[in-house]
């Protein structure tokens, strides 16, 4: 119903469905029997976040809908507390976290926000570079790639910005303020090129090529991995 639109959590039709999809997950999960990874909504929280810098003050339908969680506030810290509870008491081998956006909020209040909706009960914070090549942004043709505000290719070297140890900054505060490790996310494939742009499946984007090449540099932040994808498919 919209990336932004926080009507739906207070709408019993819409909610409704949404608490039983997420305890059929876990519970799918928990016959499973094995470990297995839960990202939480991302980028919803950012668009929250950005709604209301106080997740207490964004009414959510929690008790009505989760029996679990009957103890819990109907807001946005019950929702988040709400998934984790569940988490923990249907399939307890699930790592479990919240996203941590960088367009949200300075990475202090970020922090903060996660923090209380849940992220100081969870296993990890999620995080990201990139969720699409450089290239495919600088190249402009493709509709998953008309978003503003670059230049999108990092600086390597660290010189200028925007830079990797300007990121690696951002979510060292990130680990530092929610006490989770860190896992990035999505992580774009393209390689190296001095060359803007490329074609389909052709991008060009030096995020691998550098996080293979400073392993240690993302450990020190907090950094506990990485997985490989792009937000659509180019």
């Amino acid at each position: 119903w919209g990336e932004a639109n926080m009507s739906v959590l207070t709408n019993a039709g819409y909610m409704g469905p949404y608490w039983s999809g997420a305890r059929l997950l876990f519970q799918r999960l928990a016959v499973f029997g094995k470990p297995a990874v839960v990202h939480l909504e991302p980028d919803f929280w950012a668009y929250a976040q950005r709604h209301n810098g106080n997740p207490a003050a964004i009414p959510v339908r929690v008790k009505a809908h989760a029996p679990e969680c009957s103890d819990l506030p109907d807001d946005l810290t019950g929702m988040g507390r709400c998934l984790v509870r569940l988490a923990r008491t249907i399939s307890p081998r699930v790592v479990i976290g919240f996203h941590a956006s960088s367009w949200a909020g300075t990475p202090q209040a970020t922090a903060a926000y996660l923090n209380a909706i849940g992220s100081s009960d969870a296993d990890i914070v999620v995080v990201e570079t990139l969720d699409r090549d450089a290239g495919c942004f600088e190249e402009g043709r493709d509709p998953n790639c008309q978003r503003g505000g670059g230049p999108f290719y990092w600086d390597a070297s660290n010189r200028t910005s925007p830079s990797f140890r300007e990121h690696l900054d951002w979510a060292k505060a990130i680990h530092e303020g929610t006490g989770r490790p860190l896992l990035w996310w999505q992580m774009p494939f393209g390689v190296p090129s001095d060359t803007p742009g490329g074609t389909a499946g052709h991008y060009r984007d030096n995020r691998v090529r550098y996080l293979f090449d400073h392993p240690a540099e993302f450990a020190a932040v907090g950094g506990l991995g990485a997985v490989f994808g792009v937000g659509a498919g180019n």
